[in-house]
């Protein structure tokens, strides 16, 4: 009976000084250790997002009444804002790219199709200062001459009592011209083709707008036409709209 209650002390003396010797050995404000997590690593020969990508909208699809599909779509675009070279403050600046495809599939009369694709892009400015007066000092002066009464003695050619004076008065201000915003559309190319999958490719392309105030957005769109003698149709793609 002794043993065993020796025993029990001795358990829990050991037991105590244990969760003593782990309290007193952490480091004060030690935050607890957590079990490893695995980061996957990144995907071997993808390379990164080059600066300033855009996601594309899906394609824009569209069918002719004699039978031709038209489809237009764009890939790789890209769209940065850049400090303009006359390093004006209402002046809009980006460096644009992407790839532009069209395709165009019908019945085979023979004849490959003919038509025009055009990329370019708009934007939009919130504020326009471009076609008003922009900033302006306004201001008025003039004099005006007074004769007046005074108490006290005074030598002058004027009758007794009587001093002339001349009184001015200056106002000035300044005025902004603005105007609600616009959207300017920069037209970068129009390609004529024969066939049935045109494509234009544009890269490290400036585009830029003046007399632009507060914020811009701007969104690349293109234009894919199947002509003939008789007819002529079009489908129009417009990509996401960014804000800078």
């Amino acid at each position: 009976m002794t043993v065993r209650v020796v025993l029990r002390h001795a358990l829990a003396v050991f037991a105590i000084g244990g969760l003593l010797s782990g309290w007193l050995s952490a480091p004060a404000g030690a935050e607890p250790v957590s079990a490893p997590v695995d980061v996957p690593a990144p995907a071997e020969g993808v390379p990164p997002p080059p600066d300033g990508a855009v996601e594309s909208t899906p394609p824009a699809v569209t069918e002719t009444p004699d039978g031709w599909r038209l489809e237009l779509a764009a890939k790789d675009e890209t769209q940065s804002p850049v400090a303009p070279l006359t390093t004006a403050l209402s002046t809009r600046e980006y460096v644009v790219g992407g790839t532009y495809t069209g395709s165009l599939t019908g019945p085979g009369d023979g004849e490959p199709p003919a038509g025009m694709l055009e990329v370019g892009y708009e934007i939009g400015c919130g504020i326009d200062m471009s076609t008003s007066n922009g900033v302006s000092l306004t201001g008025t002066a003039g004099i005006n001459p007074s004769i007046g009464l005074i108490g006290t003695d005074f030598i002058s050619p004027f009758p007794e009592g009587l001093v002339p004076g001349v009184g001015a008065n200056i106002a000035g201000g300044i005025t902004v011209g603005l105007k609600p915003g616009l959207v300017n559309v920069v037209s970068v190319t129009k390609k004529e083709f024969t066939g049935a999958e045109p494509w234009v490719m544009v890269s490290n392309f400036r585009v830029r707008i003046d007399g632009c105030v507060g914020e811009s957005f701007i969104r690349s769109f293109a234009f894919l036409s199947r002509t003939t003698d008789m007819s002529e149709a079009i489908v129009a793609w417009y990509g996401v709209t960014k804000k800078i």
